[in-house]
């Protein structure tokens, strides 16, 4: 069980609704990568989900650097809570397929996509204002 258990109905109940989140890396040269994703949020597992295309340079990233760190945010007026974790690439279909199911039933059903892989972060710290 994770500490994202601990956080709350509020805190969970913020990472079901449907919100546009970021998702921040760092490139090899330092600089921030800031892109706008759909976030799935496991707060049992303390895992957070991003699926996108393996041609993205999220996924090129990683997959060049294997780890990286990352962060997820998402706001609404003044509620807002950032997760931050070492991110990793998943590729197995089953992991993909579950990252799919768990996206649909946040947002929507997303198109189809041979070439979908699966941004996969620990969470390690949480920042926010969700009450």
């Amino acid at each position: 069980m994770s500490e994202l258990s601990t956080k709350g109905a509020d805190f969970a109940e913020f990472w079901r609704e449907r919100h546009l989140c970021t998702l921040t890396t760092v490139r090899p040269d330092g600089t921030p990568h800031v892109v706008p994703v759909g976030v799935t949020l496991d707060v049992v597992e303390g895992i957070a989900r991003v699926i996108t295309d393996g041609d993205s340079a999220k996924a090129r990233q990683l997959r060049s650097a294997g780890k990286v760190h990352a962060a997820v945010c998402q706001v609404d007026g003044r509620r807002w809570s950032t997760l931050e974790g070492v991110a990793r690439l998943r590729e197995e279909p089953e992991a993909i397929a579950d990252a799919v199911r768990r996206y649909a039933e946040r947002y929507r059903q997303p198109r189809v996509n041979p070439n979908r892989v699966l941004v996969e972060i620990a969470v390690s710290r949480v920042l926010g204002n969700v009450r």
